[in-house]
């Protein structure tokens, strides 16, 4: 990701120049961290003063995306994840967004429910669910030895009450000094779920036709925004099948086609790609990348993330191609990055080893 010296002032003219979002959020620069899992949080699932530590050193981005955070008890299908559903998760994410804030950035909270991508160990016993009864068959994450199973489908007041504790996990995070929130609605994970036909077997106001299963997705950013403000509000979306065994289907474009249009009319702050390689192309979205779909139908701020370097991005937005980059390992191995572009200074590589700790 080191910038050549034929680009590197190209690459510092676009990406580190201020950006405005909307009226209430101007970024600093273009550059994003993306939201990473890093199973860090104490055992009651608290935010540590490791992780205020760790996002602060990052804090030279133009807006820090946080870990998937799970709005309540059943949310979580990896251990020590961090929670916003408890006041000791909002007193530990104060001292979070406080010293981002003191350091001089921003800060949005990505609020998550992993759906039927759990297991029974994380629920008392009781399956996981998802819009319709299925089952996953591979080995649980970050876990010992365990293996994804079967999922029951969501009763109609469960959604509803489930659009309510999102709403709430958003109202949480502004209470616990957060710039914003993103709605983690991509990689198989719950939401992410109702907008795929292999894992949306519905025939309620839920299901059967793009209106239908994006439903669930609009009324989650409807309630978020009528709680926070639209403008504080972003959202992830993998529009095509690649993690968490979600299989693509050729129907499934009609789908985030729909949701798109709609989303465009919102004035939410912005749309984040949730993909680890964007460069790869799916049949099921007209053979483009999921960037490419976004951007065929989205108007608003379009954030690109999954294997970008900064000088290809920096070409991609001066093309109008998207609006934003999102970083992650890259951000891991460098807490300083945006300070070392300016500086022209190289980057250190990443490697595996430093997930072990919150450097």
């Amino acid at each position: 990701m080191q910038p050549s010296d034929n680009s590197t002032e190209i690459t510092k003219d676009i990406l580190l120049n201020p950006f405005m979002i909307n009226h209430k959020l101007q970024l600093k620069n273009r550059i994003i961290m993306a939201p990473m899992t890093r199973n860090m949080a104490f055992d009651d699932l608290t935010p540590t003063p490791d992780m205020a530590s760790y996002y602060a050193r990052r804090a030279s981005a133009g807006l820090i995306i946080s870990e998937g955070t799970i709005i309540r008890q059943d949310s979580w299908g990896y251990s020590h994840v961090p929670g916003i559903f408890t006041e000791s998760h909002i007193a530990g994410w104060n001292k979070v967004t406080d010293a981002v804030h003191t350091d001089g950035g921003k800060i949005f909270s990505q609020i998550w429910h992993v759906g039927r991508v759990n297991h029974p160990e994380f629920l008392n016993g009781e399956l996981p669910f998802g819009p319709s009864a299925t089952e996953m068959t591979g080995p649980v994450r970050r876990s010992n030895g365990l293996f994804y199973g079967k999922s029951r489908a969501l009763e109609l007041n469960e959604i509803k009450q489930l659009i309510e504790d999102f709403a709430t996990a958003a109202e949480n995070a502004m209470a616990a000094g957060f710039d914003g929130i993103e709605i983690h609605g991509a990689n198989g994970f719950l939401i992410d779920q109702f907008l795929h036909y292999h894992t949306n077997h519905r025939e309620d106001d839920y299901g059967a036709t793009p209106e239908n299963m994006a439903r669930f997705a609009l009324e989650v950013v409807n309630a978020c925004g009528n709680a926070i403000g639209f403008e504080r509000v972003g959202l992830r979306l993998s529009p095509g099948g690649h993690l968490n065994e979600i299989i693509g289907d050729m129907r499934d474009a009609g789908v985030f086609e729909y949701l798109l249009k709609k989303l465009s009319a919102l004035s939410i702050a912005y749309l984040h790609t949730g993909n680890f390689d964007d460069s790869v192309r799916f049949p099921e979205l007209n053979n483009q990348s999921m960037t490419e779909f976004m951007r065929s139908y989205y108007k608003g701020t379009l954030i690109a993330n999954g294997g970008y370097t900064l000088d290809g991005a920096a070409e991609d937005i001066n093309r109008k191609e998207y609006d934003l980059i999102a970083i992650g390992r890259q951000f891991i191995a460098n807490p300083n990055l945006v300070d070392k572009l300016h500086k022209d200074e190289p980057f250190t590589e990443y490697n595996a080893d430093m997930l072990k700790t919150l450097i």
